[in-house]
């Protein structure tokens, strides 16, 4: 499935559906054209707000990665650039860290020895 999200993760559920589009267009499983799910289909499918949904397609195409047109939906413009890649991976990382007790600077700490 192209959207995957966690209810009990500390990471909100619209960054997590932003996150899991971000990495199918990294991964070649998403390409340019192609079409998203509508808010409302994929709401119902995730079982969340169709807000939910739709704040995280608001981030998307904020980020250029996705096109919004009334009655067309959602049309996945490009590849994800760098900045939104990786972006999705420091929110993945916060949210890792924040469910094994790592606090912010322990995990600054940690990313700063790896750029060491």
């Amino acid at each position: 499935m192209l959207f995957r999200i966690d209810p009990s993760s500390t990471t909100p559920l619209y960054e997590q559906l932003a996150a899991s589009v971000r990495r199918a267009l990294s991964e070649q499983r998403v390409k340019p054209g192609e079409q998203l799910p509508p808010a409302r289909e994929l709401a119902t499918l995730l079982d969340v707000n169709v807000h939910t949904v739709l704040r995280a397609y608001a981030t998307l195409r904020d980020e250029g990665v996705i096109d919004l047109r009334r009655r067309r939906g959602a049309v996945v413009k490009g590849q994800a650039d760098g900045h939104a890649r990786l972006a999705a991976l420091v929110g993945e990382l916060v949210a890792e860290s924040r469910r094994v007790g790592v606090d912010v600077d322990e995990l600054v700490t940690i990313v700063r020895r790896k750029f060491s």
